[in-house]
């Protein structure tokens, strides 16, 4: 089976079937008339017409039934060479039966070697037929020759080129078939892609607002608890934190709910950065009782901006609270000239960064990527930890 025998070949092939097939039943009927009116009586003319005859048979059978089992495309074709064979011979007609059936050669050779092969068969037989009735005479090389392979030869080019064009055509639409293919694969995996992207997305704004809220609660309701019999007082206090947490858990939830309405990248957000990390700071300092030193530039930024250094202060402290065991922590938020930068530093019991496994330090190295920052961690047991986060601010790019 060769590249044509595609659908698009079929196609092709049906196509210009249907279409001669009406030229050529006119062209069947006519040279029977024309044997049967004008050949001279006696043996030849009927078994012109006998010959001519089992090609009609042959190609009404194979016309009407493509499928059938006993008359298939090479059959009639070896059918047409005996055919044309007989009637160079017999002188009747051959010339009109040849033209006329030019086209079933490729049309049921199905492939160039095979359309070439039954051609010149069908021609060798022409003119040994006419070889055998006209001898090595002027009019067989003068006519029967020279026409014979003129006419030959432009069948084989418009042959070979009608096999090129649906080549060329089957190859396209492969082409364009793989394409169509590839694109949807390709658009599947940046849905799956844009899927996996906004579900860690979501988890990682639920750990740093949510889950870290919770976990404040948690913390403030066990203290309360441990204290309401002999200090009522703190006890209260604990109790009103408890429920400013939750408060502003509600708020982030009802923030993350309705993501897709919060201002875009470019736009500036409302309010200074440096007054969100102050109330941050004055909450934290609150429930935790830690002494809090804070240096913080009054920077204006984009919501992404001060999103990314506020969820980093957020990170930063919730280990403090649940790991560090420190009794002070620093804060400075600069504006550099590669852009702005967010210190936090703790005097606490420190850790080994390369063996640090959580979510929290890979969500923020994450969250600034995204904007073309970076997260720096040093820290190491017993001294302490260092967080610096440094953002490219709009239009900067980092050294």
């Amino acid at each position: 089976m060769t590249a044509l025998a595609s659908p698009l070949a079929d196609a092709f092939w049906a196509t210009s079937l249907r279409r001669w097939n009406a030229v050529c039943w006119g062209l069947f009927a006519a040279m029977a008339v024309g044997l049967v009116t004008t050949a001279p009586a006696g043996g030849s003319k009927y078994r012109a017409i006998a010959l001519l005859g089992c090609v009609v048979l042959s190609y009404a059978v194979l016309d009407r039934f493509p499928g059938n089992p006993v008359v298939r495309p090479q059959g009639y074709l070896s059918v047409l060479v005996v055919a044309l064979g007989g009637l160079a011979y017999l002188g009747s007609s051959y010339a009109a039966l040849f033209m006329v059936t030019l086209p079933h050669y490729w049309m049921f050779g199905r492939s160039p070697r095979a359309s070439m092969w039954f051609l010149g068969l069908a021609t060798g037989a022409t003119l040994a037929g006419s070889l055998v009735r006209q001898g090595w005479s002027a009019e067989f090389f003068g006519e029967t020759l020279m026409s014979t392979l003129i006419v030959v030869a432009v069948g084989v080019l418009i042959g070979l080129w009608a096999h090129s064009v649906v080549a060329q055509s089957s190859e396209r639409a492969r082409l364009i078939e793989e394409l169509e293919r590839t694109q949807a694969q390709l658009s599947e995996a940046h849905q799956r892609q844009g899927a996996a992207d906004e579900r860690e997305r979501i988890a990682r704004d639920i750990h740093d607002t949510l889950a870290q809220g919770f976990a404040s609660i948690i913390v403030l309701a066990e203290a309360a608890q441990a204290g309401i019999d002999h200090h009522p007082a703190t006890s209260a206090q604990q109790l009103r934190s408890i429920e400013s947490t939750a408060r502003e858990n509600l708020a982030e939830a009802r923030e993350l709910v309705g993501s897709a309405g919060q201002p875009g990248p470019g736009q500036v957000a409302a309010g200074s950065v440096a007054r969100t990390l102050r109330r941050t700071l004055d909450r934290f300092a609150e429930d935790t009782g830690l002494a809090v030193d804070a240096d913080l530039a009054d920077i204006e930024c984009d919501q992404q901006t001060r999103i990314a250094l506020l969820r980093c202060t957020q990170e930063s402290l919730a280990n403090v609270r649940k790991h560090a065991r420190a009794s002070m922590v620093g804060v400075v938020l600069a504006r550099r000239p590669h852009g702005v930068e967010l210190e936090i530093t703790d005097d606490g019991a420190g850790f080994r960064v390369g063996e640090s496994t959580g979510f929290g330090l890979d969500g923020m190295r994450k969250r600034l990527a995204e904007l073309g920052g970076r997260l720096t961690v040093t820290s190491s047991v017993g001294d302490g930890t260092r967080i610096l986060a440094m953002i490219p601010m709009v239009g900067e790019v980092e050294a």
